[in-house]
Parts: structure tokens; C-alpha cells; sequence
């Protein structure tokens, strides 16, 4: 099984405020088909867009930096066989909250394959 990254941009939802709790129950019901298919690991909507950037000397500034144009609004991270299933999930969790999602996938964990 392969991992995969379904996230939106932040501001991608455009629906009516009213629209939010009909959103929400879709989500919601699409997670819970993932998990009951058992292809769920995890995924949550980000708070707010407050980041902090770490620099590899450990350097902390403020972010994202004001040129970024696409900003994670949220994110569902699935396993599953083919790189088809992601795209169906994601057709699913896009329906769900009404906005595009993109799909990548995951680099494997080889630290499993060391024991």
C-alpha cells in the first residue's frame, strides 16, 4: 500500500457561511468511510496560517513568507493500493467540501523495512 497526501489550499472553500455545517457533516461522513474502508491514517484542517519557519541552523523567523501564493488549508492523509484509489478518495473528500484537492504521494518509511 502506498501513502498519499490529499490537501486544499486555504481559501479554496468559497460555500456560504450558512453551507458550513452541511460541509462539515459531508467531511465528516467521508472520514468515516475511509476509516471504516480501513485506508484512513489521518487529516485535520489547519487552525490558523501562524507558521514559523526553522531554519537547518535553527535560525526561527515568521512565515510563510508574503510571495507564497498557495497556503495549506487542510489536509487527509490515506493508504491505499493505487495511485487511482487516492484520485477516487480525493473525488470524494472534494465533493464533500465543496473545493479541488491535490494528490501526492508519500515517499515510503524505510525505517520499517530496517527491522
Amino acid at each position: 500500500m502506498t501513502r498519499y497526501l490529499i490537501s486544499f489550499d486555504d481559501g479554496a472553500m468559497t460555500f456560504p457561511e450558512e453551507e458550513l455545517p452541511e460541509v462539515a457533516k459531508a467531511s465528516h461522513e467521508v472520514v468515516r468511510q475511509a476509516q471504516e474502508a480501513g485506508v484512513w491514517v489521518f487529516g485535520g484542517g489547519l487552525e490558523r496560517q501562524r507558521a514559523n519557519i526553522v531554519a537547518t541552523d535553527g535560525t526561527v523567523t515568521n512565515g510563510p513568507y508574503p510571495e507564497t501564493k498557495a497556503v495549506l488549508g487542510g489536509f487527509s492523509i490515506i493508504d491505499v493500493p493505487s495511485r487511482e484509489d487516492a484520485l477516487e478518495w480525493a473525488a470524494k473528500i472534494a465533493a464533500a467540501c465543496r473545493c479541488a484537492q491535490e494528490v501526492r504521494e508519500i515517499m515510503p518509511d524505510r525505517s520499517s523495512d530496517r527491522r
